[in-house]
């Protein structure tokens, strides 16, 4: 149920016996040692009566919430409100397990004061952040803002990134990329082996982190080599045809431990990596399963578990992979996060003996969570991962290569469980490198030699994982309240989703601007965190808590006097303004959303921003695009070959679309059409937009019930329909297909295929971003969004993102590059002919133990 008394949300909240005092919308009277003025919500009124109605015929009132500050708080609240005439105990627990409950029974205590007085001062302290600082945004930038003291200091996390991102200078480097097979191969295809360019003339060759990402140059104090497109490309010619000799090969054990078991903010991490929910919705599926009883208490930031859940995850290990997967001893973990209180155990499937995913009946997102709980607690109790980390160096004249393998001589825990990826087989395999049996003094034979440009790319945007995980190593906020702060941020208008990336609005960058330049504590995370810490010493006693906020908010340099001071010197036209680097347009936060302001000869002239432009990708190319849309009217692409019309090329607040003819008193709508996901306004074709604005395109009839088929773009890409009597039947349009031009013939076929749910496969659905052709074979290359993330795809090659990269900034040479790496680095797409290559290189008594665990594991996720 939460909280049962809080402070006033709304006015209409307010106690009319003290609506008329100054401090009552504030909710705590700072005058009176911040009293604060706590009211039953109206959702919570029928719990206190019920509570009160059942406690006149108990001998005993025992508070059971949770041992931690908001559970002690609950407890104090509800002690208040009862007003208990029969005795009263505080029962305190750490697992919801019978042995536990039982146990705790017997060890009451009272109400710990001093927990609750460390939860109070919490709650007032955020109150007189908000309710101090929102208004103030009201009045200099926009209505319906809020500022926090956890939520402003994440915004600003996201606009620094942001201007990193603005700031950065791409640079290029090159290298070289070999393609090699032993001396011993039968043929050139036999064991290929890729090695990369690392040193010249003993320099190391320079790569991506030796460039400062201010400058696009190399970083001072860095002795590297720069090649440049001319000097690789006479470095291969000079290697061609030359010997190679492998001198050195370097084999090094590497043992890997499974990681803890679930808390809050791993959890929201993980979902969100790999089954792309936000933390919002991770909680809320994971309320769902607790209510449900499928999994313990969600909100919880210790890895503990108990004595029963280690004993049903070790059940599991045994029945499912063998005894030698079971770690020797049961494993227990220790909480690491700043601040951890530790009131429940870790989140794990519920009860003594766990339930296979296939067991329980879910579907959908929940069976996806609660296999992603129930993975994770189970291989935190199996045995370690044991792999070998091979380096093999090779010389070619005065080049040295580098050649890296990974060999997995004992899968352990990764048979049940890897990060960021949801088939344990399938990741194990694509973790492994098999290089072929080299030896010092080999002289391997070049198959192919290729000089590699790359781009050095900016840093990446926040994702929901990697702001949390932020937010917590830095000890800023409390993992229970990440997801409604995230909520927040997004419902604010501080942030848009895209592509899983949190990326900040022109009004994040004017908010934190103007508390950067005048309340500079208030979104210093160095700050906040000593807040954070000070809080904790209230909690144990060591720091008193009424002289720390009338420090905080009454004191010289506390927050109400500095926002008196500073409220007229805050020009409201200034703050509504950003300045964006290397931009000599103003940009401003006006009602209607930000917009762009130039001045020329005739007065100002401003442009609607659109709403999927970022400050990030705000150029002078796009502003005079805007501007010449706004003073000489929209391009025109062309005249409409039938009707004569001018067909123009515009900029909405949703992004480009072509409309047919003007807008007048006679016309007041006339026909328009979003161009599709990927293709630019300079791209567009009289030919393109003529076929857009004649969607949706009949195609012609069904042979079996006679009704149209019909080809059109929506909301989520191009499709085809069959409208047919019971109703209409819908399927996306597959890499290679365009709405302009698919036939009757190929709607039928994607018609004729089961219709799909959401699927990790990029079969069932359109490309995020269709890249163009491989220049070796002329087949598509796209991206795809995958449950683990965006995937580049070529045929039948998958190949990750490359790190730091975000979907919009994958470059075709780019793909390419990651694709052939994928394949050179000696991993298969097909689960066959890899099988084979790893029978041949490791031993018998390996395959036999592993084939013994993959057969019962195989078993189950076939179940599942």
């Amino acid at each position: 149920m939460g909280h049962v008394r809080d402070l006033p949300q709304s006015a209409s909240e307010i106690p009319t016996n003290v609506k008329g005092e100054k401090w009552a919308q504030l909710g705590v009277n700072v005058d009176a040692d911040f009293e604060p003025l706590y009211v039953v919500p109206k959702d919570k009124k029928k719990i206190v009566t019920q509570l009160k109605e059942a406690l006149k015929d108990a001998s005993e009132l025992i508070l059971a919430t949770d041992e931690d500050r908001e559970g002690e708080s609950i407890s104090w609240h509800l002690h208040q409100l009862l007003k208990p005439k029969v005795p009263t105990k505080r029962m305190v627990f750490h697992e919801i397990t019978q042995d536990a409950i039982k146990k705790a029974l017997h060890n009451c205590r009272n109400i710990d004061e001093q927990l609750v007085r460390a939860q109070e001062t919490r709650r007032i302290l955020d109150r007189l952040v908000g309710y101090t600082l929102s208004p103030l945004l009201w009045k200099k930038i926009a209505r319906g803002l809020s500022a926090g003291r956890v939520q402003s200091v994440a915004v600003r996390l996201l606009v620094s990134r942001e201007q990193e991102r603005r700031a950065f200078k791409e640079a290029t480097y090159w290298d070289l990329k070999a393609t090699l097979t032993p001396p011993q191969a039968k043929s050139k295809k036999d064991q290929t082996f890729a090695a990369q360019l690392v040193t010249l003339a003993g320099t190391r060759l320079a790569t991506g982190s030796d460039f400062d990402p201010k400058t696009g140059k190399i970083a001072a104090g860095r002795n590297v080599v720069l090649l440049n497109q001319e000097e690789a490309a006479a470095l291969k010619e000079r290697l061609s045809g030359k010997s190679w000799t492998v001198t050195d090969i370097e084999e090094r054990p590497v043992t890997r431990k499974p990681a803890a078991p679930f808390t809050t903010s791993t959890l929201q991490q993980e979902a969100n990596r790999k089954l792309r929910l936000s933390a919002r919705d991770t909680m809320r599926i994971a309320q769902s399963l607790y209510e449900q009883g499928y999994i313990t208490y969600m909100r919880t930031d210790s890895v503990h578990l108990s004595e029963q859940a280690i004993a049903a995850a070790r059940s599991c290990v045994e029945q499912l992979y063998g005894k030698q997967y079971l770690s020797p001893q049961p494993r227990q973990y220790t909480t690491k996060s700043k601040g951890a209180q530790e009131a429940h155990e870790a989140i794990r499937p519920a009860g003594s003996t766990f339930r296979t995913p296939q067991e329980t009946g879910l579907g959908g997102r929940e069976l996806q969570l609660y296999d992603l709980i129930w993975k994770r607690t189970v291989a935190c109790q199996m045995a370690d991962s044991r792999q070998t980390q091979i380096t093999v160096q090779l010389q070619v004249e005065d080049s040295g290569f580098r050649s890296s393998g990974k060999r997995i001589d004992f899968p352990g825990y990764l048979r049940a469980y890897v990060e960021g990826s949801d088939d344990p087989e399938a990741a194990l395999e694509d973790q492994e490198i098999i290089l072929p049996d080299l030896k010092v003094g080999d002289h391997p034979n070049c198959n192919n030699l290729e000089a590699v440009g790359h781009e050095t790319q900016p840093p990446a945007r926040y994702t929901e994982a990697t702001l949390v995980k932020t937010l917590e190593s830095e000890g800023i906020g409390r993992p229970s309240t990440y997801a409604s702060i995230i909520g927040t941020i997004l419902d604010k208008g501080y942030a848009q989703l895209v592509n899983n990336a949190l990326v900040p609005t022109f009004t994040a960058f004017a908010v934190t601007d103007l508390l950067e330049k005048y309340f500079p504590d208030v979104v210093d995370p160095s700050f906040t965190s000593k807040m954070e810490q000070t809080l904790d010493d209230i909690a144990t006693g060591e720091a008193e808590w009424l002289p720390y906020l009338r420090e905080f908010y009454l004191g010289e340099k506390g927050l109400e006097p500095l926002v008196k001071e500073k409220e007229d010197l805050i020009d409201a036209n200034k703050a509504r303004t950003v300045e964006l680097e290397n931009l000599e347009a103003k940009v401003r936060i006006g009602k209607f959303g930000p917009y762009i302001e130039v001045e020329n000869g005739d007065g100002v002239v401003t442009a609607s921003i659109p709403k999927d432009l970022t400050p990030a990708d705000l150029d002078p190319q796009k502003v005079e695009i805007l501007l010449r849309q706004k003073t000489s009217g929209p391009d025109e692409v062309g005249r409409h070959p039938e009707t004569g019309e001018p067909i123009y090329m515009l900029i909405g607040p949703y992004g480009p679309y072509v409309q047919l003819g003007d807008k007048s008193d006679e016309n007041p709508k006339p026909k328009q059409a979003s161009l599709p996901k990927g293709v630019k306004p300079e791209d567009v074709t009289l030919e393109m937009a003529v076929g857009l604005l004649s969607l949706p395109r009949t195609l012609g009839t069904h042979p079996e019930t006679g009704a149209t088929i019909q080809a059109n773009l929506g909301r989520f890409g191009p499709y085809v329909v069959h409208n047919a009597k019971e109703g209409k039947d819908y399927r996306s349009l597959k890499a290679g297909d365009d709405v302009l031009t698919i036939s009757l013939e190929r709607a039928l076929e994607l018609l004729s295929e089961p219709k799909k749910g959401r699927s990790n496969s990029s079969k069932s659905k359109a490309a995020l971003r269709e890249l163009g052709s491989h220049p070796e074979d002329g087949e598509p290359v796209n991206i795809y969004d995958g449950p683990y993330g965006p995937y580049i795809k070529h045929s039948k090659t998958n190949a990750k993102i490359p790190e730091g990269v975000s979907v919009e900034d994958v470059t075709l040479d780019m793909a390419v590059e990651a694709l052939a790496n994928k394949t050179s680095s000696g991993k298969s797409t097909r689960k066959t002919s890899k099988s084979t290559t790893k029978s041949t290189t490791k031993s018998t008594t390996g395959s036999s133990a592993k084939s013994k665990a993959k057969s019962s594991a195989t078993a189950t996720k076939k179940n599942s």
